[in-house]
């Protein structure tokens, strides 16, 4: 049997680069989501970064990244639109020539007791949180098995492996992202194989989730402290995320050297769901 080379071989893993690779995030000028730009950008990833209000903020990380050298796109859209993200997709392809990394990352909260909350905080938070993400992937997906291979990385949350009080909203879209990811994976795989461009030793298609538990970002800002302490303390490493760490983990799945891994799950949230 013929001796095949090893995945370092077949993709030189010198810092996971991303020279040549176009990625589109979600949510991607604030957070979270900045600190995944900022990442793949640093790794020689062309950047789209998607926001939905404050322009202020995505000219900040435009020019910061521009002034890098980083090549980066901001595009404004509601994720929660068919029809926005169909043209955020397609906005992204014409201006950079092509997609290899979509980053679903959008997200908002709307907190409030089951008994309490409205049909439109229900309504809004799956729509955005959980039907923008399958929108844009499904936009996405039709472009990556054209050239047969990328990758998408849904971000989720601890969240919705554990639910919470206050969140039943939150909690169902990031828990749906899981199911998501799961049937996204088996279908890319699935076209890749129907279409005879399955490579067993090329990067092919990947979709994968990350649930961050909780994470030091401006959504915390208006926590408590008291309540923060509470959250530490269930927390084995007893401290919060930082968003670099999340955004380690998304450049990790977006290599080419991670061809395979898909349909996964990777909780980062120093052992707090253990």
């Amino acid at each position: 049997m013929a001796i095949q080379p090893s995945q370092q071989e077949r993709y030189p893993e010198s810092g996971d680069p991303l020279h040549g690779r176009v990625a589109l995030v979600t949510g991607g000028t604030r957070g979270i989501g900045a600190a995944i730009s900022r990442r793949l950008a640093a790794h020689g990833a062309s950047v789209a970064a998607s926001y939905g209000r404050d322009h202020d903020r995505a000219r900040e990380l435009q020019a910061e990244l521009a002034a890098s050298g980083a090549p980066i796109s901001i595009h404004v859209g509601d994720v929660g639109s068919p029809d926005d993200c169909r043209r955020t997709v397609e906005d992204v392809i014409a201006h950079h020539g092509r997609l290899d990394i979509l980053v679903n990352n959008a997200g908002i909260t709307a907190d409030r007791m089951a008994l309490k909350m409205s049909d439109d905080e229900w309504e809004r938070v799956l729509t955005v949180n959980l039907s923008g993400a399958f929108y844009t992937a499904r936009a996405a997906l039709g472009h990556m098995i054209e050239r047969g291979s990328g990758r998408i990385v849904n971000i989720s949350s601890i969240i919705g492996q554990t639910g919470n009080i206050g969140q039943t909203n939150y909690a169902a879209s990031k828990a749906g992202l899981f199911g998501l990811t799961m049937s996204m994976a088996k279908e890319a795989a699935f076209a890749l194989k129907k279409a005879g461009r399955l490579a067993p030793d090329g990067p092919n298609i990947t979709v994968n989730a990350v649930a961050p538990g909780f994470i030091e970002t401006d959504m915390l800002d208006g926590v408590p402290e008291k309540v923060l302490d509470k959250i530490r303390a269930l927390v084995p490493l007893d401290r919060l995320g930082r968003p670099d760490e999340i955004a380690r983990v998304v450049h990790f799945l977006s290599a080419d050297a991670s061809s395979y891994i898909t349909g996964q799950v990777w909780a980062v949230n120093g052992g707090q769901e253990m």
